[in-house]
């Protein structure tokens, strides 16, 4: 009895494939990592820089890129759940919506 089957090699594609088959979280924790690295980064970076970071900003930055990941990945199937796909675009759209909405100051 083995207790780890190494995965089909033969495409990359199928590894990780046969990863989300064994761990269906690792899709939603990519995507929230690419966000979450983005989003804090960017903001870090530019509150070290300026003394004030604009959030509504990097959040779009932040979900533009988590989107273009989840298109990627979309173009395999068994990588991205249709669920999720719709969820990232959900949260690009709000972001934007409160990108679009929100007021600085020196916006005015």
């Amino acid at each position: 009895m083995t207790l780890y089957t190494l995965p089909n090699a033969t495409t990359p594609d199928s590894i990780l494939v046969q990863i989300v088959a064994a761990e269906p979280a690792f899709t939603p924790l990519l995507l929230l990592f690419t966000f979450m690295v983005i989003f804090l980064g960017g903001i870090g970076r530019q509150k070290a820089r300026l003394g004030t970071a604009d959030y509504s900003m990097w959040a779009v930055i932040a979900s533009i890129a988590m989107l273009l990941l989840s298109v990627v990945l979309s173009l395999v199937t068994g990588i991205i759940q249709l669920d999720w796909l719709v969820i990232v675009v959900v949260v690009t759209i709000f972001s934007g919506v409160w990108f679009f909405m929100s007021q600085k100051q020196s916006e005015v």
